[in-house]
């Protein structure tokens, strides 16, 4: 495999680690624009904890996951009680908070940066992606993923029916935020350096694109988005310094043609009742 195409695989399976990281809370209704500051406390905390303990990145990165996980929890509660317009704004002063204060930490390089001596290459991370891809699948198969499904459809009907609204709430906002800080793990241990300035607003804002382009009402979607942000650039990019005009006009067309994005869950229910249906005329026959 050549290093071109290998990089961009790379990039692919990051991105959907941190596609699912945003999906998560806003399947609960939650939109979180704060998804780059827990993928940088993960990458800090992971990177700190295999280059200064000498940790394995097999235990440093899922460690920097939980680091990130107990931050979302920390802020979840009182984060989570506004709404709309107002979370996500929420959500982005909480992200730059995070950026503005690994900049002031100095055990961690500051605004210089952190260099990574551990190294993970493109099967360490698509083994990361995978588990994160079928944990978020086996996830909405469970009851949590209806209950999750039913918060964001509706709360106060959810709320009549008995659910925990708030504690669904909140457990999707800390799971979405442990799986962002393995996100910046692999980053950092892939590319052995890590800088605050690249867990910008603009991060945060492409996450969440990969999610509302790919379709929030099913599970295939954060993969689709973050599969057409990586993949689709790198096809334009015989048009040079086009490219990123005509993606953006690919992405425009596309969204104003689906609006609810690429893929829904009627589209996946349908799917599958065609194939129950051909598998029950199999078996009559």
């Amino acid at each position: 495999m050549s290093g071109y195409l290998e990089g961009v695989l790379v990039l692919l399976a990051i991105n959907v680690v941190y596609a699912y990281a945003a999906f998560l809370p806003i399947a609960a209704g939650q939109l979180n624009l704060g998804v780059a500051g827990f993928a940088a406390v993960g990458g800090y905390a992971s990177a700190y904890l295999s280059t200064t303990l000498a940790l394995s990145p097999l235990i440093a990165i899922p460690l920097g996951g939980v680091a990130a996980g107990l931050v979302g929890l920390g802020v979840a509660v009182p984060v989570l009680r506004t709404r709309g317009i107002y979370l996500a704004l929420a959500t982005f002063a909480l992200g730059e908070i995070v950026r503005a204060s690994i900049l002031n930490l100095e055990v961690v390089g500051g605004a210089a940066g952190y260099p990574v001596t551990a190294f993970i290459r493109l099967p360490t991370i698509a083994m990361f992606a995978l588990g994160v891809t079928v944990l978020v699948w086996l996830l909405f198969a469970t009851r949590f993923g209806i209950a999750i499904t039913a918060v964001h459809d509706d709360e106060r009907v959810a709320d009549l029916m008995g659910l925990d609204v708030r504690a669904f709430q909140v457990a999707a906002f800390t799971l979405g935020s442990v799986i962002a800080g393995i996100g910046g793990g692999l980053y950092a241990h892939h590319f052995s350096y890590i800088e605050a300035q690249y867990f910008s607003i603009s991060l945060s804002i492409s996450i969440v694109l990969y999610v509302l382009f790919g379709g929030t009402q099913s599970v295939i979607g954060p993969l689709l988005g973050a599969a057409v942000f990586t993949l689709l650039p790198e096809l334009l990019r015989g048009s040079a310094q086009w490219r990123y005009v005509l993606f953006a006009a690919i992405l425009i067309v596309v969204m104003v043609i689906r609006p609810q994005g690429l893929i829904t869950g009627a589209q996946i229910r349908r799917l599958l009742g065609l194939r129950s249906s051909a598998s029950q005329k199999e078996r009559a026959a």
